[in-house]
């Protein structure tokens, strides 16, 4: 058996068109036998009628009309006549009664032909019946079919027209074109017999053809394509199982020998593809898992589908658990991993801590040309020395090497921040921006390095004194700028005059320094960016120098010359 292959399929295929035109065939045979019989039967019946219509002329003829009765009715004795009757124009049976025989007396003028004794009236048809009328009218012969009372046998009924011919209108006159007519009824039980042995004989034929015509077809297929389909399907299913390199003999020069030799070269062909595939694979494996950065890959159900030592050792996961836990759970946050998808990482942060590391993020959803996701893919590196050589860099381009505290870089950094924060809140900001008095004679009657110390002292001081929130700088030499946020004039104003004492009571090395200090603020001084706020602060620490120095003098305090 061919056990639902295609060998089956195509022996069903070419069975049912086989059966069909078979069948076909049968019915067009059968029909056509049918038909013969029926036309045979018909033309014998035919004559027939022809035959008893002149017989019954004859007997007219003759003078002899009294016999017709005899004749009808051994007509109906075989088995072949049903029923025979001989019919007026008006439908009423003729030869039961004296109607005619008086018509045919007085046409003549005298006796000829003796009445019955006993008469009877039989009607037959009725006289407006259309088979009737168009008989007459007609002057031929039809046919019908009917099936006898109480009974499936077919019967053929002929109703055939008596013509008045011009040597019976001695008798019957020359008025009706038609003296009457025959009703004769024969049996078609014989047809029918004959019909059904046709039939019967047909379809043992028919049978016959068709067991003939599926065991030659089964052979066929069964040789010249299933074992050829078979050969190649082992092959391909070598190839799908990894026994790549299969070759198919070819013998032939059929189209399944042109299939065979095509997957000859497409077994060649894979089985290349297959070795440098592997090569890559290999390759692309070392990459992965010796790879530093931790990369996790899912397939386009967003499943977990590939994760390397580097990312169980950085997530402090293992491979298993990641897989479980889905891909938008790999950092605990799948808010932040679905947005950064969604978002392409567009004005996302890419590092963050993460198992006290700092770690960069990128994450990326992956198309085919035809744009259909085939997956998403992660990469998470270990940043944590990175940042804090970045943050020591960042420290030393913004710090001031001698005094610990923000050097003017850093400053203006810082300020331009603050004033533009100032401005979107509504926030007060204050600048104090002192020098060190006689700082140059200082330097020249005790030497820089002792002026470097004041220098530091000062950087320290101001880091202990201040707030938090508040930013010490250098603004260079011996000038020194402090930024308080949230700070009106007069708390600027307080908190310099403390530092200043504070700095007056300082003792560097047994000696003793002042400084003169400028207080400028926002929004009340009206400045409109953060040099002018600078140079008001500056202003105001000239104009404490020119009355007399060591002391703490508003922007608005200052007197124009």
């Amino acid at each position: 058996m061919f056990n639902n292959s295609l060998g089956q399929k195509i022996l069903v295929i070419v069975g049912v068109v086989t059966l069909f035109n078979l069948v076909g065939l049968m019915v067009f045979y059968t029909k056509f036998q049918e038909k013969t019989i029926l036309d045979n039967h018909r033309q014998n019946m035919d004559n027939l009628t022809d035959y008893v219509s002149r017989g019954l002329q004859s007997i007219m003829l003759s003078g002899t009309a009294e016999i017709a009765k005899d004749f009808e009715e051994n007509l109906v004795e075989g088995k072949l006549i049903l029923d025979f009757h001989i019919i007026r124009n008006d439908g009423s049976e003729a030869f039961q009664d004296n109607q005619t025989i008086t018509e045919v007396n007085n046409n003549l003028g005298e006796e000829e032909f003796l009445p019955r004794d006993v008469e009877s009236f039989k009607r037959v048809l009725d006289k407006d019946d259309p088979l009737l009328k168009e008989v007459i009218s007609s002057k031929k012969t039809i046919s019908y079919f009917s099936k006898l009372d109480n009974s499936d046998v077919e019967t053929l009924t002929f109703l055939t027209p008596i013509p008045n011919e011009k040597k019976c209108r001695r008798c019957h006159g020359a008025y009706d074109k038609i003296r009457g007519v025959l009703k004769l009824t024969t049996s078609l039980e014989s047809v029918q017999n004959a019909i059904m042995d046709t039939r019967s004989k047909a379809l043992k034929i028919l049978f016959l053809s068709v067991i003939l015509s599926l065991t030659g077809i089964y052979v066929l297929i069964r040789v010249i394509v299933v074992k050829p389909v078979q050969s190649i399907t082992s092959a391909i299913s070598n190839v799908s199982n990894g026994n790549y390199g299969q070759s198919i003999p070819v013998t032939k020069h059929d189209e399944l020998s042109v299939m065979a030799r095509q997957f000859n070269m497409m077994s060649s062909e894979i089985k290349k593809s297959h070795d440098g595939l592997n090569k890559e694979r290999n390759k692309l494996s070392t990459i992965i898992l010796s790879a530093r950065e931790g990369i996790i890959v899912t397939n386009e159900d967003d499943e977990v589908v590939l994760v390397n030592p580097a990312a169980e050792r950085l997530l402090n996961k293992s491979s298993d658990k990641l897989i479980a836990d889905g891909f938008d759970q790999i950092i605990d946050d799948p808010n932040y991993v679905t947005a950064y998808l969604e978002t392409n990482g567009k004005n996302m942060p890419d590092s963050l801590v993460y198992n006290h590391l700092v770690i960069q993020f990128h994450a990326e959803t992956i198309f085919d040309r035809q744009n259909k996701k085939i997956g998403s893919a992660a990469m998470i590196r270990d940043v944590t020395e990175q940042k804090q050589l970045e943050d020591q860099l960042r420290e030393m381009s913004f710090k001031d090497k001698l005094t610990g505290i923000f050097n003017r870089r850093g400053m203006e950094d810082i300020l331009n921040k603050e004033f533009s924060r100032s401005i979107r809140y509504n926030q007060d900001l204050s600048l104090i921006f002192f020098d060190v008095d006689h700082f140059k004679k200082f330097n020249d009657t005790h030497g820089h390095d002792l002026g470097d110390k004041v220098l530091a002292r000062l950087g320290s001081e101001a880091i202990s004194h201040f707030r938090k929130p508040d930013f010490p700088c250098r603004y260079g030499g011996e000038e020194f700028c402090i930024i308080l946020t949230n700070t009106n004039s007069e708390g600027a104003y307080l908190v310099a005059e403390k530092f200043r004492q504070r700095v007056e009571n300082m003792n560097v090395d047994g000696l003793k320094v002042t400084i003169s200090i400028g207080v400028s603020a926002h929004p009340e001084a009206g400045a409109k960016s953060p040099e002018e706020l600078l140079k008001l602060a500056d202003e105001a620490l000239y104009e404490g120098k020119r009355s007399g120095r060591n002391r703490v003098v508003l922007w608005r305090d200052v007197k124009n010359d």
